[in-house]
């Protein structure tokens, strides 16, 4: 089919489940996934997964974390990974790392397969992460600035060791490892000294006085309303571009870049229009796109393993879920609230593609294994907003942002 026809299926059945789910109560991007899942290959087979769809689901992803940087912080992003945020953090990519692994253990799988499957099974996609929150109205939240700084850090571990991975030579030793091991930290440290030297360097401007504003003033009044998106995508963009240069997802460097920017950066009268134009975007064309695309990837053929279907989606639900109740809970929060984030961070989606993908494409795992995983990506991503909606009614999340207490 060609590719405007499938967009074409894609948007208009994705826009129309999505806004039955809303009525029903439940986020929109369960009804896009379902999109995906019917007109895909697992049901219809009408619209097949392929490099063009693909390319405008990662743009999709780009302009998603986009508009999440955009509304949040640095100050609070950063906040929220260190003390006890980390506590949440660390236990909900361990925990169910730990749990991967058992899995692989109990079903005798070699090496390769046993660290990837803990790898996807620890992740939390940080694109599905925050349009859920947004969804909701919870990004600015507790739950939202935690799940969201836990989604980084897990991602950004997720992908220190699958950088390890790929590095590795064909004769494996522990001082390869080690090696291998000191050069993808000391990128990891780069690409962290840009994010927090460029915030120090906004920082100490604006203390001395220096309207940091200006530059963008001048370019609207050059160039029009349009130049002020175009300053954020491309700073955004050389983010992101750095980030993937150093072998981590560009998504991880996109965020970073939109959160160090924020409404004191703009001409102030623009940036609720740079939102509406951001929304517009992502909601109404490349969102839904997005999340339909992952229900693409659902096929049958995982389950000719029904028992190691089971034993994952239990460990990968199980395990995230508990990890953060248990963190949630260890940094103060009500019970409710602590599972109502580990809920949230149940969802994987975008990321855990990302490395199944490398991994079959390095010949790491086969196709039986990659459907199993794709099969989890696509049940916890649906699995997250439905959860939380039972969970936390809409009459409590309301209250909550205005208390900020469940």
């Amino acid at each position: 089919m060609q590719i405007l026809t499938s967009l074409l299926a894609l948007i208009v059945l994705a826009r129309l489940l999505g806004h039955l789910f809303v009525r029903w109560g439940q986020p929109a991007i369960v009804g896009e996934m379902l999109a995906g899942i019917i007109l895909g290959p697992a049901l219809l087979g009408y619209v097949e997964p392929n490099a063009a769809l693909s390319g405008i689901a990662s743009l999709a992803v780009f302009l998603v974390v986009l508009a999440a940087g955009l509304e949040m912080s640095f100050h609070d992003v950063v906040s929220a990974m260190k003390g006890r945020g980390l506590v949440v953090s660390l236990l909900a990519f361990a925990l169910p790392f730990v749990s991967g692994i058992l899995v692989a253990w109990a079903f005798d799988l070699d090496l390769m397969r046993t660290v990837f499957l803990g790898l996807c099974i620890s992740i939390t996609a940080l694109p599905v992460a925050v349009k859920l929150l947004d969804d909701l109205g919870l990004l600015s939240s507790p739950i939202g600035r935690y799940a969201v700084s836990t989604a980084v850090v897990n991602d950004v571990l997720a992908l220190f060791i699958l950088g390890v991975l790929l590095a590795l030579p064909e004769q494996t030793t522990w001082a390869a490892v080690a090696t291998t091991g000191s050069v993808v930290m000391l990128k990891l440290i780069g690409l962290a000294a840009a994010v927090v030297g460029l915030n120090a360097i906004l920082t100490f401007l604006e203390r001395r006085g220096v309207n940091v504003t200006a530059g963008p003033e001048r370019l609207v009044a050059l160039f029009g309303p349009e130049a002020l998106f175009g300053i954020v995508i491309v700073f955004v963009l050389a983010f992101g571009s750095l980030s993937e240069s150093l072998g981590f997802h560009f998504v991880i460097g996109a965020f970073f870049g939109a959160v160090l920017l924020d409404q004191k950066h703009f001409v102030a009268s623009r940036y609720e229009d740079l939102r509406r134009t951001l929304g517009s975007i992502t909601n109404g064309f490349l969102g839904p796109v997005f999340f339909a695309y992952l229900g693409l990837e659902f096929t049958f053929s995982a389950f000719e393993d029904p028992a190691f279907v089971a034993a994952v989606l239990s460990a990968a639900i199980a395990s995230k879920v508990l990890a953060g109740w248990w963190g949630g809970r260890a940094i103060g929060m009500s019970k409710r609230e602590a599972m109502g984030l580990g809920c949230i961070l149940n969802g994987r989606g975008a990321m855990e593609l990302v490395v199944a993908s490398i991994a079959l494409e390095r010949g790491f795992i086969g196709h039986e294994m990659f459907s199993v995983l794709v099969l989890m990506g696509v049940v916890t991503t649906l699995l997250a907003p439905i959860t939380f909606n039972a969970l936390v009614s809409r009459e409590q999340r309301e209250q909550y942002r205005e208390t900020g207490k469940l």
